[in-house]
């Protein structure tokens, strides 16, 4: 008896092990699938290259990571200084910047 309890909570926990290490994917209709969608269809720039455009311009301030919003096509990149909280919003085709919010 003791012997297959120890078999069953091995197979059981190789079953975690198993399942942690397959790949998250984006779901489609999550904002990272849509940006990945668009980004294939050609009409997105990439995150890497809007934040080599942005982040030169935002010297002193800590870069804390990027949302994409598909509706607007536009990613928004937060950045903290001084315990202050800074958005960055840029167009996703153009990589311009549209606004930039305190």
């Amino acid at each position: 008896m003791k012997r297959s309890t120890v078999c069953c909570a091995m197979a059981l926990s190789a079953s975690f092990v198993a399942a942690a290490s397959v790949p998250a994917h984006a779901a489609p209709g999550s904002e990272q699938g849509e940006m990945r969608k668009e980004r294939r269809a050609g009409n997105v720039r990439s995150l890497r290259e809007i934040e080599q455009n942005v982040l030169p311009q935002m010297s002193g301030m800590q870069y804390l990571g990027p949302e994409y919003d598909p509706a607007a096509m536009a990613y928004r990149l937060k950045f903290i200084q001084n315990g202050r909280v800074f958005f960055v919003d840029v167009d996703a085709r153009s990589g311009r910047i549209i606004g930039r919010t305190r």
